[in-house]
């Protein structure tokens, strides 16, 4: 029997809520939710007036809600992805940063000119220009794709709505930062939590005449697609833009070495209070468009250009209890909780200690007054202690040496380093209750299964109900018990349900990242999955008389170390862990690796390489033989068609394995010579 008076009353709930909401984004545009949990708040008021007819005659959605919501722009494929930039926090980064770059290269010059830039912080977009006239406009959306703001974009007057001057390329993709200066949005605080908020509240207005309303401005600071291509590096192209009449950052300019690159980052970060946007740091690009094409990208950044971001931000506070945290790796991680402060614009109540040997060094006890910095994104930290206002009652932390399941817990040896590792870590893995929920949390996460309405709080819960205790009870959840949750409807749970059974899909590379094997992050899962291509040939792993003749296949492939193989093969002699995975695989549709097949002189063909080379790295040599249409191999076999030997240091048991199979060899002279026919 259904009580009107508890629907009733659960129905005007909800549509007070949808008003509050309205009002906070259309009026204040300063939402408190995102646009998915308001799109399901009106979805569940449309949902309920029509299972409960009787709800109609209340008339409370009339010109409220009307249909169910639909997207506010039209979603568009970038014509190339908007990737992230990795960050460096000080002059170690940067030094680690130029090596990396000259280690994949073979890069023997003294210096690499890197184009400096101040890092504007705000909404990034991209422009498109068809023979010079403005005919697209995107936000960077996942970076993928975008939703089209052309409409919003055009109403910054200083975009350029038509190109004017010469050798303008027929196709230009602009790349730029939207931004509001600081004496702009003086005069509109009240509206917005701060500049950034405003000016992607304002991109995303339905109606540009509201967005015109709002002093936007914009920096270009890099391109997209460009055909033909007119631009030798990155300074020639901002001049270049500039005269075309392109907003560009009059502070940037070539470095050539990490003391100019200090210099500059030392001098900005100086000046940065003073200038009228905000910036968060410097971003270095390889100057040279052609160093830039050679260096490519991974998955999710450019090897040519990173963030150096600047001094973090500071404040102190006290120590009232250090804890420790379990994670998915079975890490044991002290966390400080501090007595909230706001740093950065944040107010901040934990901070981490990262390992024994940190609080040991820094001498941090309970009750101590701390320096604490934030620097981005990354989890808050403890600095240093103020011994001069430490107190008579302050106490030592004795760090545990179990995990909070009771169990032991270890420093493990490098077999490689043979140096002891800094972190305890519970070794019982999946029968450790802690380790095991944060598995969980890690295997739903956006970059694994990426499971829409199954985040961290709902883990926990589903935890505690005895609903998950492993990855395959996800894709087995009773969702009759969770229909009788408070806080689940019947919408909640058709939508988790839904985004469950479309998650099922899995591609490999996302599999073997979302089982969480340590030190197997997206990218070496990409080049994992690359080498196995099949789940089937993957599932080899887990018998241990296949194993050992795979990892040793594993050695040669770049990207994959010694850690790594020592990892996979920690993971799968836990019989634990075979199981889970097992279970979970039982559950799932994983597709195989699609290889791009690219045309070229070696399509088709297999090939390894061993030795160093002169000219360029082993790893630059690799890209180069796939870009040209073949497959690298990690071993010698009879399906290999040429084996590349470098002249420094070639392994000589390579070159007699390939001549015992008939297997051609080339040598690095021949190399040059087939890759310039």
């Amino acid at each position: 029997m259904i009580n009107k008076t508890n629907v009733t009353k659960n129905f005007k709930k909800k549509i007070n809520e949808l008003k509050k909401h309205n009002k906070l984004y259309f009026n204040k545009d300063n939402p408190i939710i995102s646009d998915k949990e308001y799109d399901e708040l009106k979805k569940e008021i449309i949902y309920l007036q029509e299972k409960y007819k009787f709800l109609k005659d209340l008339k409370l959605i009339e010109n409220l809600v009307g249909s169910p919501p639909e997207n506010k722009f039209k979603k568009i494929k970038h014509l190339k992805p908007m990737l992230s930039l990795s960050n460096a926090f000080d002059k170690k980064d940067m030094i680690d940063f130029i090596k990396k770059i000259k280690n994949y290269l073979n890069y023997s010059e003294n210096h690499i000119e890197f184009y400096c830039e101040p890092k504007i912080d705000g909404i990034s977009a991209t422009l498109v220009y068809e023979n010079g006239n403005l005919v697209k406009g995107l936000s960077r959306g996942d970076g993928i794709t975008g939703e089209d703001i052309l409409a919003n974009l055009k109403t910054i007057s200083e975009i350029p709505k038509k190109i004017k001057g010469d050798n303008i390329p027929r196709l230009l993709e602009i790349r730029c930062e939207i931004y509001i200066g600081k004496k702009d949005f003086f005069e509109i605080k009240e509206k917005f939590a701060n500049p950034r908020n405003a000016a992607g509240g304002s991109l995303r207005q339905k109606d540009p005449r509201e967005t015109s309303k709002i002093p936007l401005k914009y920096f270009a600071y890099g391109f997209g697609a460009i055909e033909p291509m007119v631009f030798s590096n990155q300074s020639e192209f901002l001049s270049k833009i500039s005269n075309w009449g392109f907003s560009v950052n009059p502070l940037s300019e070539i470095t050539r070495n990490i003391d100019e690159i200090e210099k500059k980052h030392n001098k900005i970060d100086s000046q940065r209070s003073s200038l009228d946007y905000d910036i968060d740091g410097l971003v270095f690009k390889v100057n040279d468009l052609n160093l830039q094409k050679r260096l490519g990208s991974t998955s999710s950044s450019p090897r040519w250009a990173i963030a150096y971001k600047f001094s973090a931000e500071k404040a102190v506070t006290k120590i009232k209890d250090i804890v420790i945290q379990v994670g998915r790796t079975g890490a044991i991680t002290p966390v400080a909780k501090v007595e909230p402060v706001t740093v950065g614009g944040v107010v901040v109540s934990n901070a981490t200690l990262h390992n024994e040997e940190e609080i040991q060094r820094k001498d941090i006890r309970l009750g101590d007054t701390v320096l604490i910095q934030r620097a981005g994104d990354v989890i808050p930290q403890v600095l240093n202690v103020d011994t001069s206002k430490r107190g008579k009652s302050s106490k030592k932390f004795i760090f545990p040496n179990k995990c909070l399941c009771g169990s032991i817990t270890i420093k493990e040896i490098s077999k490689s380093t043979q140096k002891e590792d800094a972190v305890r870590r519970c070794t019982k893995g999946y029968d450790c209750k802690f380790t095991a929920r944060e598995k969980l949390k890690h295997i739903v996460s956006k970059e694994a299964f990426n499971i829409d309405g199954l985040g961290k709080k709902v883990i926990d819960q589903f935890w505690n109900l005895g609903l998950i205790k492993e990855p395959s009870d996800i894709f087995q959840l009773n969702y009759k018990k969770i229909r009788s949750l408070e806080g689940w409807g019947e919408l909640s749970v058709e939508n988790l349900k839904k985004a469950i059974n479309k998650s099922n899909n899995i591609s490999l590379d996302r599999f073997i990242y979302s089982i969480g094997i340590r030190h197997i992050g997206q990218e070496n899962a990409k080049i994992l999955a690359s080498f196995f291509v099949s789940i089937e040939q993957f599932s080899n792993l887990f018998k241990s008389k296949n194993r050992e003749s795979i990892l040793k296949n594993l050695v040669d492939l770049d990207g994959i170390g010694q850690t790594q193989i020592e990892s996979i093969e920690n993971f799968f002699s836990d019989s634990k862990n075979v199981k889970i995975v097992l279970n979970l695989i039982n559950q799932l549709s994983i597709s195989k690796i699609e290889l791009k097949k690219k045309s070229g002189i070696f399509s088709g063909k297999r090939l390894m390489f061993t030795g160093g080379f002169k000219k360029i790295s082993r790893s630059e040599a690799k890209t180069i033989a796939e870009d040209k249409g073949g497959k690298v191999l990690g071993s010698i076999s009879k399906k290999l068609d040429f084996l590349i030997v470098g002249d420094s240091k070639p392994t000589k048991k390579k070159i007699d394995q390939a001549k015992n199979l008939g297997i051609k060899v080339i040598t690095e002279k021949e190399w040059e010579k087939i890759l310039n026919s």
